[in-house]
């Protein structure tokens, strides 16, 4: 009958040496002309044909040359997105944690670990934003170890590997949605664990 479902964005991911991203730009008219192989149209005097060597070289220089492109990495963007998703049952008596707090209620969410759906969310954005598999590949409910486990271990995990990878947290939403317990008395004690 009740179910907890919870749904994060976190926006954006800016790398340690970037506070603040630096403005879009658009590619030079150079780079896109070498892109686009665009070249200028010579007048029909200068023209002249092609005889089968030249033409093979010609076309061996733009393979070449379109090797180098693409073999170049794409350009990394000074932030990044994360999106988390957990959804848990909710049954008689097991506890209900919800960003780490011990929230009373009759019933809670059946899981592996804690069943903490909000810290999971927060784990699964912070992983999807750095490319990394999500929380279940991560910390498997087959293994033992995290059975009963606190989902604020999964965080620290989460973030250490973010700052590994050199980002850092710049913004953070999170929705549940529930049918009960009211969550009003309790947001204070979950924003500020």
């Amino acid at each position: 009958m009740a179910s907890s479902l919870s749904v994060l964005w976190a926006s954006p991911v800016l790398p340690k040496s970037t506070r603040t991203p630096p403005p879009l730009s658009l590619p030079s008219a150079h780079a896109v002309r070498s892109f686009l192989r665009m070249q200028p149209r010579r007048p029909p005097s200068s023209r002249r044909l092609l005889n089968a060597a030249d033409a093979l070289q010609v076309e061996q220089q733009n393979a070449v040359e379109a090797e180098s492109e693409l073999s170049r990495p794409p350009p990394s963007l000074p932030f990044r997105v994360g999106h988390g998703f957990d959804l848990h049952r909710l049954e008689p008596g097991l506890p209900l944690i919800i960003g780490g707090i011990d929230i009373p209620h009759d019933r809670g969410c059946e899981a592996h670990s804690d069943g903490d759906v909000l810290l999971h969310c927060v784990v699964d954005a912070i992983l999807g934003a750095l490319g990394l598999p999500d929380i279940g590949q991560i910390f498997p409910d087959s293994d033992p170890k995290w059975k009963g486990a606190a989902s604020s271990v999964f965080v620290r995990e989460a973030v250490r590997l973010m700052h590994d990878a050199g980002y850092e947290l710049g913004n953070l939403d999170a929705t549940l949605i529930l049918q009960r317990p009211k969550l009003s008395p309790h947001k204070e004690a979950i924003r500020s664990n």
